[in-house]
């Protein structure tokens, strides 16, 4: 509980912005989807909060390329150059949680069989697709503001990065795709295939934009497959205690068909052999394991259902 107590304190550094981005058209599972997600973006890129807060974090993972927690070659290609250096032996609560990402990413890709599909839910400007080792036909959806993620892809362009030749990178614009669900199918997201998503920086403004997020997840996620990342604490902030607060995550993600593990900030720290940053990071670590079939799979069984019945029909017809 003292994670979780922890997530609830005052923060030095935080790069989630609150206000009403995103919105919510339903908060109950739909078959078919049609759920709603949207993002609108300054013109003026100074005044933008959703491209600050994305190259705020590709700072943190420039400067933790030089502490070999992870190495992300590409982060500098964001941010400015004279950006000061921190060069404390600390990990940035972020970086924890990147590295954490790209550890279950990468572990979960390699031992469960048939799994390709990967889907990232991002601020626009995350790496991953470009620095991780992923498995040959890997196909990465990215799930982003749309701003953001064209002048990071044009920054990235510029410096030479590539995703790898056996692999397919494909973006979902927040702004331009009015049903995620049906854009990531349009793209060939499978629901009858195994899937692994990542929550990392996407612009998660209100509980409501939450449930929607954690609705198209379940919807298209096959079952025993995992979603995982990392929330502002406040999404669970009540006005009981913190037990309270734990229920109501373990409830949100139950009633959406996930059986979900909080993970400590610390934890992860002392796993890798890290001294995190002093201080508080307002965000929860999580990992959740679809226990439903996705909406393809009870398609799929619904048609198999119906064929048999047919079957059993034609051959009582023919005994008469």
């Amino acid at each position: 509980m003292e994670c979780v107590a922890a997530a609830f304190s005052p923060s030095v550094a935080t790069a989630i912005v609150r206000q009403p981005l995103l919105t919510c058209a339903s908060k109950k599972r739909k078959i078919s989807g049609g759920l709603l997600l949207r993002a609108k973006l300054n013109d003026d890129d100074e005044d933008d909060p959703l491209l600050q807060s994305a190259i705020d974090r590709a700072s943190l993972r420039f400067q933790e390329t030089h502490h070999p927690l992870f190495v992300d070659q590409y982060a500098g290609c964001f941010v400015s150059h004279n950006i000061l250096m921190d060069m404390e032996h600390y990990s940035h609560h972020y970086c924890l949680a990147t590295k954490f990402i790209d550890d279950k990413l990468l572990t979960t890709m390699n031992n469960m069989d048939g799994l390709k599909q990967v889907v990232l839910l991002t601020d626009g400007m995350d790496t991953r697709p470009y620095r991780l080792n992923w498995p040959t036909s890997t196909i990465m959806f990215d799930v982003s503001p749309e701003r953001v993620f064209r002048k990071a892809a044009q920054k990235l362009e510029d410096v030479g990065a590539k995703i790898p030749k056996s692999c397919l990178f494909l973006h979902v614009s927040l702004e331009e795709s009015p049903d995620i669900q049906h854009t990531l199918r349009s793209k060939g997201f499978n629901g009858n295939r195994p899937s692994i998503w990542a929550l990392q920086g996407l612009p998660v403004m209100t509980l409501e934009s939450f449930e929607e997020i954690i609705s198209i997840v379940s919807n298209l996620a096959m079952k025993g497959c995992l979603f995982l990342g990392e929330l502002p604490a406040w999404l669970i902030e009540t006005e009981t205690e913190i037990k309270s607060s734990t229920q109501n995550m373990d409830k949100l993600f139950m009633s959406n068909g996930f059986r979900v593990d909080m993970i400590c900030n610390n934890e992860i720290a002392k796993n890798l052999g890290r001294k995190p940053l002093p201080g508080d990071y307002k965000s929860i670590f999580f990992v959740a394991e679809q226990l439903r079939f996705s909406d393809d799979q009870m398609d799929t069984w619904r048609r198999e259902f119906q064929r048999v019945e047919e079957e059993g029909d034609e051959e009582g017809f023919e005994e008469l």
